[in-house]
């Protein structure tokens, strides 16, 4: 491999020629040749016996040289990256310039290069941490949940549909008088109020009895994610197959029995109060993480390739949609995407401003690594490695083949950034504007700091 020429062409970019010398073409078109003769058929030879120079007669001496210099471009694109220290956030595009058995071959690459960041203060930073206190309504939701777990449904016969009720219905949406794609149902069971199909429909269900027939008029939203049904009026015949309602059990002594260990409802309600206030305390805590971490953030600076929030959305994209199939019965994203009315596109825009986030605080903690030169030993990588193939309930070697020890490696030392950054921080709830007025979640895990590091 011989580097022609190295220009930087932009921010993060760079131009690289390189000529790959006629020996090495040779030798690689001899071994493209080897692999693929087996399947080269030659009038007057057997399949897999035509001499290499009567297949270059015939075809062309150019007939192996794609595949040779593809076979060539990774090992000399590893040398570049290496002699010019630099670190690569995409696959290069590479261009073939010129090809030829007597002068080799040159080719042209486009580097995308990890962005320089530059780090603001780190160490000291403050933030406040403001543990909201419980209140009687914070248990008493608790409370209502605990009871809707324990309703009965009953059905309905003497009465229409109210809303809140849960039907069970038949279906089927027409277009213009056609009968379109996904716009039909069997005794599809729909809560009334829920808001799960197109705005106008669930309404219309209300007041309809048990055996009534009838057509459900809606127009489909300008922002459906099915183009070529947005704006447009649909008819849905419609009908009501069975009506249910839910009965809720009385809050009392028997109640807490029946729903927890306790014997009364006042020990019950004192143990809602125990593990909101636990909640709370791990929110106000997971709050205090952000707020630093944000401050890093804001005092990081770099111009980030498009490509690298591309991936960290991808990433988001296909999380959700391992989540959709495990929490929905296999609902795919495309199936998502139908009801909800959603874009791809719109989609990825929500993703977009955390994942810009998260790209620029990992750059900023790898510096600060850097800066710091916070080093993971041997010893300490393969103790992480076995933890967390114990973790995954796998061999470690398999997680040793899978995952690559150096990226391992940088995660850890993020990892140790994040706790000094933490461990430096200092409370100061002077800053807190006013207390944190959201609901503490029933046993909802704290979100960590490092997840936000991850890339």
């Amino acid at each position: 491999m011989s580097l022609v020429s190295d220009a930087k062409t932009d921010v993060n970019m760079r131009e690289v020629t390189f000529a790959i010398s006629a020996e090495d073409l040779e030798a690689a078109c001899d071994r493209v040749y080897q692999r693929q003769k087996k399947d080269i058929q030659v009038k007057g030879f057997r399949r897999g016996k035509a001499p290499r120079r009567i297949v270059e007669k015939l075809y062309g001496e150019e007939v192996f040289f794609e595949d040779a210099v593809n076979s060539l471009i990774p090992d000399e694109l590893d040398t570049i990256v290496s002699d010019l220290d630099i670190t690569l956030i995409d696959r290069p595009s590479v261009e073939l310039v010129s090809c030829s058995k007597a002068e080799g071959a040159v080719c042209k690459a486009t580097l995308i290069t990890k962005p320089e960041v530059t780090v603001g203060a780190y160490k000291g930073i403050h933030a406040p941490m403001v543990v909201r206190e419980v209140t009687d309504a914070d248990i008493d939701q608790q409370i209502e949940a605990l009871r809707q777990r324990q309703a009965r449904v009953v059905d309905v016969e003497d009465r229409a549909a109210q809303d809140g009720d849960e039907v069970k219905i038949n279906f089927e949406g027409f277009i213009d008088g056609e009968a379109f794609e996904g716009g039909k149902g069997e005794e599809y069971p729909l809560r009334l109020g829920s808001g799960q199909f197109i705005p106008g429909f669930e309404e219309q269900i209300v007041g309809h009895s048990i055996g009534d027939k009838f057509d459900v008029e809606v127009t489909f939203p300008e922002t459906y994610g099915d183009e070529r049904y947005a704006g447009k009026p649909a008819v849905f015949k419609t009908e009501v197959l069975a009506i249910s309602v839910q009965e809720l059990p009385e809050v009392d002594d028997e109640f807490a029995k029946d729903v927890s260990e306790f014997d009364s409802l006042a020990d019950l309600r004192e143990d809602i109060k125990k593990r909101l206030t636990a909640n709370a305390e791990q929110q106000a805590q997971a709050q205090f993480e952000n707020a630093v971490f944000d401050t890093v953030i804001a005092g990081a600076d770099a111009v980030i390739p498009q490509v690298m929030y591309d991936r960290r959305i991808d990433q988001h994209i296909s999380e959700f949609e391992s989540q959709l199939r495990q929490q929905y019965q296999d609902l795919s994203l495309k199936d998502y995407l139908q009801l909800t009315g959603m874009t791809i596109e719109q989609l990825r825009d929500e993703y977009e401003p955390q994942a810009k986030k998260e790209v620029m605080l990992r750059l900023a903690l790898e510096k600060i690594a850097d800066t710091e030169d916070i080093q993971v030993s041997d010893e300490e990588l393969d103790e992480a490695l076995v933890e967390f193939a114990g973790q995954m309930q796998v061999p470690v070697e398999m997680v040793r083949a899978r995952i690559p020890r150096e990226d391992y490696r940088t995660d850890l030392r993020v990892q140790k950034v994040v706790e000094m950054v933490k461990s430096n921080a200092v409370v100061d709830n002077e800053l807190a504007a006013k207390p944190a007025d959201e609901a503490p979640a029933e046993e909802t895990p704290a979100e960590e700091a490092p997840a936000a590091a991850e890339e």
